[in-house]
């Protein structure tokens, strides 16, 4: 567990060892809400093995906003940063393996990330790159078809269009499961042509 970010985060190993003593292993089933919107988030997690998505209601329409997959850690961030309730719930897709850190233990650990300059550059690299992520799926609505949209998913993301049910990957794309169905045939049709 945390091979990857062990050895892209030069961190001293006695401190590295007291972070990692901190997380809670958990197997969970497929459909396990990990947190609700509206709750507000005590919780960090790590997830080694499955799919979780983020998703909102939007007058009783579930909306999926992003996955997550093996070897990420997430969060609400707005929600465990300033304890406002989360803007969106966390479901697994998956039967998943989750490693669970609690608030206090990442404050400690984050204020010895910032004695270390290039600690903390790395940790704020880690989190402008989700908040790029963000910023692409929301201007992707803006600018690019569903089509376009869906062929960039299945370019940047194919383990999400492998493993996640097709009205999920719907939701994410802001279409209906009729629709996607529509755009995978005719990418099909064009293919064979």
């Amino acid at each position: 567990m945390f091979e990857h970010i062990k050895n892209r985060f030069p961190f001293p190993k006695e401190k590295w060892r007291k972070f990692i003593g901190n997380f809670e292993r958990m197997e969970v089933p497929a459909r396990t809400l990990l947190l609700n919107e509206g709750e507000v988030s005590n919780n960090a997690f790590y997830l080694e093995k499955g799919i979780v998505r983020a998703w909102y209601n939007n007058d009783g329409k579930d909306v999926t906003f992003q996955f997550f997959l093996e070897n990420t850690m997430f969060s609400s961030l707005e929600s465990f940063k300033k304890g406002l309730p989360s803007m969106v719930s966390f479901e697994t897709v998956e039967p998943c393996i989750l490693y669970k850190i609690k608030k206090p233990d990442v404050e400690a650990f984050l204020e010895d990330v910032y004695e270390h300059p290039e600690l903390r550059t790395f940790f704020m690299d880690a989190l402008f790159e989700r908040i790029f992520d963000y910023m692409k799926h929301f201007f992707s609505f803006i600018k690019d078809t569903p089509q376009q949209r869906y062929i960039q998913l299945t370019q940047q993301k194919p383990e999400i269009i492998k493993r996640v049910p097709q009205h999920y990957i719907a939701s994410y794309l802001g279409i209906t499961t009729v629709h996607l169905s529509r755009i995978k045939s005719k990418i099909l049709k064009e293919n064979l042509s």
